[in-house]
């Protein structure tokens, strides 16, 4: 039973608040991590007795993060030791993986390559071909290891990929776009069905990524388990400055939680909304689900582990586009093993390890036993959260070259 009456007010009962941006076009506030803090609530509980276990369709994750479809970061190994901590590790079916035996090879060569040569070498070796035996292959080393694994494709190619992934076992399909909505037109091929797609597979479908309200109700209409949201907040994502196009992930994250409500009212049936990017530290994952999330999809803090494929370096999925690259590869250094980094404990104070840690402290000191009552968390508009009173902090990072 809750500990408190929730405080978020039902979605319709928002006031709509725009601000002109000139005669012709308004526009509505929109809010990132960095510009929002929780508030205490006014029941504390003890860390250890919180449950932050969720739901993906017919799966019950232990643990509410997935490591990001990246060819940085989801390799078997990674995926192995991310599935025995509790998580879930996609894989990227249309990635490095499928298309070299050894990819590892191709990885260092990435790792390797100077700077102002990297996107032309990262187009190079994505021109080779996906080959069908090794997305078997991938999956079932990951299987034999009796732990869960997703995969991920692009729309053009999932209904393929999806039957050869569940015969595989996959335990979850991602299809996995820039943008994605359920209506989509083109004259050059033909559009995923979705409500074909969810019919023919016994596993649960994850479909993103979505920042808007309509869009997102329409997609969880065609009987996915969960949406993505976030469009170009990840670190080595460039969308946004690609293509001006995005939305601060606190407010995508609410808005596509509020389609969730609509529709569980009108089906009965749950979709979880999963924050996809933009997370740097424990804080931002807690807010994503004081926001709304029943998950997160973390990529380049999950880089930076031991164990991670890309050997310091992490790219984004459309990095390697022939044409319009929208992304670049970072380095973010091996910091720390996914062990330290997901639960622990952590030998850093930046909130970059343990953040399982963080999530089920960040619960109790406000008040919530699950995350469904952590999403009843009052938040505030605090844009000098990080600043107020760390002076002497920012001037010892800055020191530190931090």
């Amino acid at each position: 039973m809750s500990l408190r009456a929730p405080v978020a007010p039902k979605v319709q009962d928002w006031p709509p608040e725009t601000h002109e941006l000139g005669r012709f076009k308004r526009a509505r506030r929109a809010y990132g991590f960095d510009e929002v803090a929780l508030v205490p609530g006014g029941v504390t509980i003890n860390p250890a007795d919180v449950d932050i276990s969720t739901n993906l369709g017919t799966l019950r994750l232990p643990i509410p993060i997935l490591a990001a479809a990246m060819d940085g970061v989801v390799n078997v190994p990674f995926a192995i030791a991310m599935g025995r901590l509790g998580g879930l590790a996609v894989l990227n079916l249309d990635g490095l993986q499928t298309r070299y035996d050894d990819p590892d090879r191709v990885l260092a060569e990435i790792a390797a390559t100077p700077a102002d040569r990297i996107n032309g070498r990262l187009q190079a070796v994505y021109q080779a071909p996906v080959q069908e035996r090794l997305i078997d292959e991938r999956i079932r080393a990951v299987k034999r290891e009796g732990v869960l694994v997703a995969v991920s494709t692009v729309p053009a190619f999932a209904a393929r990929r999806a039957r050869l992934a569940q015969e595989a076992g996959a335990d979850c399909l991602v299809v996995q776009g820039t943008v994605l909505t359920a209506r989509h037109h083109s004259r050059s091929y033909e559009q995923l069905s979705f409500e074909r797609l969810t019919a023919d597979l016994a596993i649960p479908v994850v479909a993103g990524n979505c920042v808007e309200f309509n869009a997102a109700l329409e997609l969880m209409r065609t009987g996915i388990a969960g949406i993505l949201v976030g469009v170009g907040p990840g670190a080595a994502c460039t969308t946004r400055g690609v293509l001006g196009v995005g939305v601060p992930q606190v407010t995508a994250t609410s808005d596509v939680a509020a389609a969730r409500e609509v529709y569980l009212e009108e089906s009965g049936r749950r979709v979880a909304v999963i924050t996809d990017g933009g997370m740097r530290v424990g804080g931002d994952v807690c807010k994503a689900f004081a926001a709304g999330a029943d998950a997160v999809m973390i990529g380049s803090i999950f880089a930076g582990a031991h164990e991670a494929a890309g050997q310091g370096f992490h790219w984004g999925m459309a990095t390697p586009d022939a044409s319009l690259p929208r992304g670049t590869r970072i380095e973010v250094r091996r910091r720390a093993g996914l062990k330290e980094i997901l639960v622990g404990p952590a030998t850093v104070d930046d909130g970059s390890q343990n953040l399982v840690g963080a999530l089920r402290a960040s619960m109790g000191v406000c008040g919530a036993r699950t995350l469904r009552e952590f999403q009843e968390t009052e938040m505030v508009i605090a844009p000098a959260i990080q600043n107020e009173g760390k002076l002497d902090q920012q001037a010892q990072r800055v020191g530190m070259g931090r």
